[in-house]
C-alpha cells in the first residue's frame, strides 16, 4: 500500500488535477490520496490558504469579504468548470463556504482553524468527485470521519495516539480514498491546523495507521538537491537519504519536506519517496532508516534565515553552578524558544528566533533582565543572521570536514559567528550574517561537491 500526497503546486489547477488522476490510476497500490489547497499556478499568484486567511480577518473584523470570497469562489469553480464536473459540485461549494462564514465560533482561533482547513477540505471533495466522474472508485475521508485527533501544545498541533488504532479502520474501505491535509479534530469535534506544508505531516501519519509500506510526496520539484537550485546552478540531485538526514536538512531550510511529517514515518520506519508531479517518471529521492555509501561524504548543505543572538558575558561565568540554566530559565519566563546555546569559559551565547519578539521594547525589557538576574559584565544582541549546515552519514567516518568548511568560507570572506557540531556528528552549524547567506552555500558546495581536493578518512 501506498499514501500518496500531493502539494499545492500539484493541484493549482484543472491541467494539474489531470495529471495527479493519471498518476492514481497508474498504479493500483495508490490506496489512499491526501491533498493539499490550491496553491500557486504562477509566481505572482496568491495561494488558496492565503486568500482564507484573508478571508478569516475580515470576518472577525466585520470588513466587507465580497472581494476576497469572489476570488476563493473563481479559484475553486474555475477547476470545476475546466474540468467538466458537474453543477451539483459547485453548489456544494458554495454551500461549505456559506456555513463555514455564517457559522459561530467559540474564538477567533477556532473561526481561523476552520477557515484555513477549508482550503484542503473542499479540494478534497473536488478531488473525489473528478476521480468518480471519470469512472475512479473514489471515496472522499474527513479527519472527523477517520478519527484523526490532535491536541494544540504550546503553539504546536501534536496527534493523539489513539488516531492510530482509529485510521487503520480506513483499510476497510475499497475505494480510493480522498484525505483532506493540513488539519485534524480536537476531543472537542473543533478543527486544528498543524503549521503551513502540514498536508506533509497528515501524509505521514495516515502511512504510519494505515501501515503503509510506503509514503509518496508528490511536489513540483525532479527531486532533493544537494543546495537550493535557486543559489547554485544545477546541483546535484540527491538519490537516497536518511531520516535523519533529511530531519537535519528540513530544519535548516529544506522546504520540500516538512521536518514535522518525518516523525510518524520514522516511528513505523514507513520509507518515504519524494517526485515530481509533472514528471512522475522519474525516480525522485528516497528517505528511509539506512542507506548505501554516497559518493560524497556531504549529503546537502542548507541554510535558514531570521535568526538573532544574545551573548551573555561574565568572568569566571564558568565556575558559577547553574549560571546556563538561570539564563535559559528567564528565557522561558519571556516564553522564548532557544535553538542553540554555544559556550566559552566567560560568555554564553542563545541563538533564536528573531520573530518571537513582538517589539523592539520587549527586547530591551529582556536583556535588561538578563543583565540584572545574571549580575553580567555585557548583555548584547546581534541580528540579520543566518544558520548555515552541511549535512552527511559520511562525516561519521570522514576527518577533516569543518577545516574544509572554515577553508572555504574564509576564501569567499565570510566571518563566521558560531560555529556547532552536534554529538551524532552527521550536521555542522554555522552563524554567518544573513547577507552572507547565498555567498557562503556557493562556496561550500564549491569546496565539497566540485573539488578534487580528497578528505582522508579514519
Amino acid at each position: 500500500m501506498k499514501i500518496t500526497k500531493f502539494g499545492g503546486s500539484s493541484l493549482a489547477s484543472a491541467q494539474q488535477f489531470r495529471k495527479v488522476f493519471d498518476i492514481i490510476k497508474s498504479d493500483r497500490d495508490r490506496k489512499v490520496v491526501v491533498v493539499s489547497a490550491p496553491g500557486k499556478r504562477f509566481s505572482s499568484d496568491t495561494k488558496i490558504t492565503d486568500n482564507l486567511i484573508t478571508l478569516a480577518k475580515e470576518v472577525q473584523t466585520g470588513q466587507d469579504i465580497e472581494k476576497t470570497l469572489a476570488v476563493i469562489k473563481e479559484r475553486y469553480v474555475g477547476i470545476i468548470e475546466d474540468l467538466g464536473l458537474k453543477q451539483e459540485i459547485k453548489n456544494q461549494l458554495e454551500d461549505n463556504l456559506k456555513k463555514m462564514i455564517t457559522a459561530s465560533y467559540s474564538s477567533n482561533n477556532q473561526l481561523l482553524n476552520t477557515f484555513k482547513a477549508s482550503g484542503e477540505d473542499n479540494n478534497a471533495q473536488l478531488v473525489a468527485a473528478y476521480f468518480n466522474e471519470n469512472g475512479l472508485p473514489a471515496k472522499y475521508v474527513s479527519p472527523e470521519e477517520a478519527g484523526l485527533l490532535v491536541s494544540a501544545q504550546d503553539g504546536h498541533t501534536r496527534v493523539l495516539s489513539e488516531t492510530y488504532a482509529n485510521l487503520e479502520r480506513l483499510t476497510e474501505v475499497n475505494e480510493c480514498i480522498i484525505f483532506p491535509g493540513f488539519f485534524g479534530v480536537s476531543k472537542e469535534n473543533q478543527r486544528v491546523t498543524f503549521s503551513r506544508g502540514g498536508s506533509d505531516i497528515t501524509g505521514a501519519i495516515l502511512a504510519k495507521g494505515l501501515k503503509a509500506d510506503l509514503y509518496e510526496n508528490f511536489t513540483d520539484v525532479d527531486a532533493i538537491f544537494a543546495a537550493n537550485p535557486q543559489i547554485v546552478d544545477q546541483p546535484q540531485k540527491i538519490n537516497h537519504l536518511t531520516y535523519q538526514e533529511m530531519r537535519e536538512l528540513s530544519y535548516a531550510g529544506f522546504s520540500v519536506l516538512h521536518h514535522e511529517a518525518l516523525r510518524p514515518a520514522i516511528m513505523a520506519d514507513i520509507p518515504i519517496r519524494v517526485k515530481n508531479t509533472n514528471k512522475p517518471e522519474l525516480p525522485g529521492t528516497l528517505i528511509s532508516k539506512t542507506r548505501s555509501e554516497n559518493n560524497y561524504h556531504i549529503t546537502g548543505i542548507a541554510s535558514s534565515r531570521g535568526f538573532m543572538s544574545i551573548s551573555i558575558a561574565k568572568y569566571l561565568m564558568n565556575e558559577e553552578v547553574g549560571f546556563g540554566a538561570k539564563a535559559l530559565n528567564i528565557m522561558a519566563e519571556h516564553n522564548l524558544s532557544v535553538e542553540h546555546v554555544p559556550t566559552g569559559i566567560d560568555e554564553i551565547t542563545l541563538i533564536l528566533r528573531a520573530d518571537q519578539f513582538k517589539n523592539e521594547a520587549d527586547e530591551k525589557e529582556l536583556l535588561q533582565e538578563l543583565q540584572e538576574k545574571l549580575n553580567a559584565d555585557k548583555v548584547y544582541e546581534e541580528k540579520e543572521l543566518a544558520l548555515l549546515m552541511i549535512v552527511g552519514e559520511g562525516m561519521i567516518s570522514t576527518v577533516g570536514t569543518a577545516a574544509k568548511a572554515m577553508a572555504s568560507l574564509a576564501k569567499a570572506g565570510i566571518n563566521l559567528k558560531m560555529i556547532d557540531q552536534g554529538s551524532s556528528e552527521i550536521s555542522m552549524l554555522f552563524g554567518i550574517a544573513a547577507s552572507d547567506e547565498n555567498s557562503a552555500i556557493a562556496a561550500l558546495y564549491e569546496s565539497f561537491f566540485k573539488s578534487k581536493i580528497p578528505v582522508e578518512e579514519k
